[in-house]
């Protein structure tokens, strides 16, 4: 199975810790295309050794290429907004997990669209068994 995860990048790397929570759990179901958005040497500045339009076509392959995506949305992004709403209009399951904290808001752009099931979580200890449960409820391991 191929799984596009999306985070933040640009937008902030607070989550950080999260994204690699959520992406070393997704390889234990597929190949997680998008790895690289918890390295932790991938900076607020972005990638720097391809241009934005490099970024683009990559990451556009990726989305037709995945099978499902998983999002973190908690940070405002531009490009996970974006990249939602490719999935959502390829019709591939996407699944977007918050954290409910403090007074954040997340848009209804993604809470309220019927594309997207929204998983809600108020500490990061929660999100190993959570990102399981749903995998294994969704998309279970193939049997060897």
């Amino acid at each position: 199975m191929n799984i596009y995860f999306c985070g933040a990048i640009s937008a902030g790397r607070e989550l950080l810790p999260a994204y690699r929570m959520i992406v070393n759990t997704l390889k234990e179901y597929g190949t997680v295309l998008t790895e690289h958005v918890a390295d932790p040497n991938l900076t607020a500045g972005g990638e720097k050794n391809q241009s934005n339009r490099e970024i683009f076509d990559r990451d556009l392959a990726w989305l037709k290429k995945a099978d499902c995506l998983i999002a973190e949305v908690t940070t405002p992004s531009l490009g996970v907004g974006y990249e939602i709403a490719v999935g959502v209009r390829r019709n591939i399951p996407v699944h977007a997990f918050f954290q409910k904290k403090d007074s954040r808001r997340l848009s209804a752009l993604v809470s309220g669209n019927p594309g997207v099931t929204l998983h809600t979580y108020t500490e990061s200890d929660e999100l190993v068994p959570l990102v399981r449960s749903i995998m294994e409820r969704n998309f279970p391991k193939s049997q060897p």
